[in-house]
């Protein structure tokens, strides 16, 4: 997971509070706030409690209630490690972790009744930490800068969403391998039930995330659970190729019942523990097994792999949008050892990620690509490009390949100039710009600069077009066609933004020697 959380660190602007008008949704009536001519809505639920006997069940539908709820403050997070990337919550009104976890946010121009194209955004951290309360998830500037509904999840994550215990305590526990998944696919239905109360088009809703974001992204592409609940998707650093193997995680959660002393007949008792007890338990067997809960090959929510060998023909007609950052892995391994590497570190380093016959060959091709790159830049650019740049480009090859809806890829080159610059183009670096908040952002981008609203203008722009039709192209970029085996053209976010066909083309080339990283070993990002 990030080293490195998105978390905003502008103060907040003042305000004085200006109640919303009152929504009605199928569960009941709801009132937010209205800011800088955006009505938000926080906190409402489209699930009920994830705990005593809901716990590891796929998602049950919200109680309804009388009178208005006030939906003024986000929701509960879902359970996880504390850290920068469980925060969320508004100054002075910071979220808190429960089971009462499956809550969404709203952001709209006006819940006037209207049709505008709806994002809905599904937070990084992998699949065990995150939250859809993050500040730098602020869907106010993209609500207003593209007349467009914003819509952010929380959901259930890590051995709350991804503990298969169907093989262990039989049917009733169907499901339970990807609950926090489910969970997606239930705020889905939500927004399809209630959207257009917001005025939002239900039949015009993009999926899109970064990281753990984007991988629940190419899930719901692979999924019948989802089908017809979207109709674009964008997936920012996070293509998810395969699954958990069933019997890997059967052998996870026999380490849970061990963990508790527990037998086959005690699923109530499981589920009856303190949820603080079970996120420890989870933090200790990760720690022994070296195995993240995760999406599983469970045969009924997932019978396959999502996008591995091929991609999934759910996807076939979904337009999509697949991109990385140059250097992803300056930021999770990003540390002053790193930053530090002379040359025979970067050969010594290497070795843990390509095979060491191909360390010195690799060194030499990048290198030509980038002859003034430091020891530690090329780490960063060849650790990126063996993992997430290889997983994206799988990804849009396969669908390519379907012959169905277009595929866009991108990379985001521009360097940040935080630290010196030495993270150069770091994993997360797209947040501030595809959400135009780079005020929130000053640790990630740096102060705001022509630069800094260049790129936001361009990327934000970008987004939203392709939210509205399924085709990015707009006046704040040059023409960008689909990705194709032939001239792979690529979107290069930079100052200018410009296209090229097959950039870094060795590298790429370089790359086809190995497969997936997802082929059984741990990922080294989320």
């Amino acid at each position: 997971m990030s080293t490195r959380a998105p978390t905003p660190d502008a103060p907040p602007e003042p305000r004085s509070f200006v109640p919303s008008e009152v929504v009605e949704t199928a569960s009941g009536r709801v009132r937010g706030e209205v800011f800088r001519g955006i009505s938000i809505f926080r906190g409402i639920p489209y699930g009920a409690p994830t705990g005593g006997a809901n716990r590891f069940l796929p998602p049950r539908p919200p109680a309804a209630w009388t009178g208005v709820r006030e939906a003024l403050d986000y929701g509960e997070t879902a359970p996880q490690a504390p850290g920068w990337l469980a925060r969320g919550g508004l100054p002075g009104r910071p979220t808190e972790m429960g089971e009462d976890c499956l809550c969404l946010n709203v952001w709209t121009p006006a819940p006037d009744g209207g049709r505008r194209p709806v994002l809905v955004w599904l937070h990084g951290g992998g699949f065990e930490a995150g939250s859809g309360s993050n500040l730098l998830y602020d869907g106010t500037s993209l609500a207003r800068r593209g007349d467009v509904v914003v819509v952010t999840v929380n959901h259930r994550l890590s051995i709350f969403g991804h503990c298969h215990l169907e093989d262990v305590f039989g049917e009733a526990f169907a499901g339970s391998a990807n609950a926090g998944y489910l969970d997606v696919v239930q705020a889905l239905r939500w927004v399809r039930e209630n959207v257009s109360r917001f005025g939002g088009d239900a039949d015009s809703v993009t999926v899109l995330g970064q990281s753990g974001g984007g991988r629940k992204v190419s899930l719901l592409t692979a999924s019948a659970a989802a089908k017809g609940l979207f109709r674009h998707g964008i997936v920012q650093s996070g293509s998810h190729l395969r699954l958990m193997a069933r019997e890997r995680a059967h052998e996870l959660a026999e380490r849970l019942l061990s963990h508790f002393e527990l037998t086959r007949d005690d699923a109530h008792k499981l589920q009856r523990l303190p949820w603080r007890d079970v996120r420890r338990a989870n933090r200790d067997i990760t720690r022994a097994t070296r195995q993240r809960f995760s999406p599983t090959l469970d045969d009924s929510t997932f019978a396959a792999h999502p996008w591995d060998p091929e991609a999934p023909e759910t996807a076939a007609a979904v337009p999509m949008m697949i991109g990385t950052c140059r250097t992803e892995l300056s930021n999770q391994l990003g540390n002053e050892e790193t930053f530090a590497l002379d040359e025979a570190g970067l050969l010594r380093r290497l070795r843990a990620f390509v095979p060491e016959g191909d360390v010195a060959g690799l060194v030499e091709l990048f290198r030509r690509e980038s002859p003034d790159a430091s020891p530690s830049e090329l780490f960063f650019k060849i650790t990126t490009a063996r993992g997430y740049w290889r997983d994206s480009i799988l990804q849009s090859e396969a669908k390519v390949r379907q012959g169905g809806a277009p595929v866009y890829a991108y990379r985001l080159m521009w360097r940040t100039p935080i630290e010196g610059g030495r993270r150069i183009t770091p994993h997360s670096l797209d947040l501030p710009f595809m959400f135009d908040n780079v005020g929130r952002a000053a640790h990630m981008v740096g102060p705001e600069t022509d630069e800094t609203t260049a790129m936001a203008h361009a990327m934000s722009e970008t987004w939203l077009a392709f939210a509205r039709t399924g085709d990015p192209n707009n006046a704040a970029i040059p023409t960008w066609k689909p990705y194709d085996l032939e001239q792979r053209s690529v979107m290069l976010f930079d100052v200018p933004a410009h296209v090229q066909a097959d950039p870094h083309g060795a590298e790429r080339v370089a790359m086809e020697a190995y497969p997936t990283q997802q082929l059984g070993r741990v990922l080294h990002g989320p």
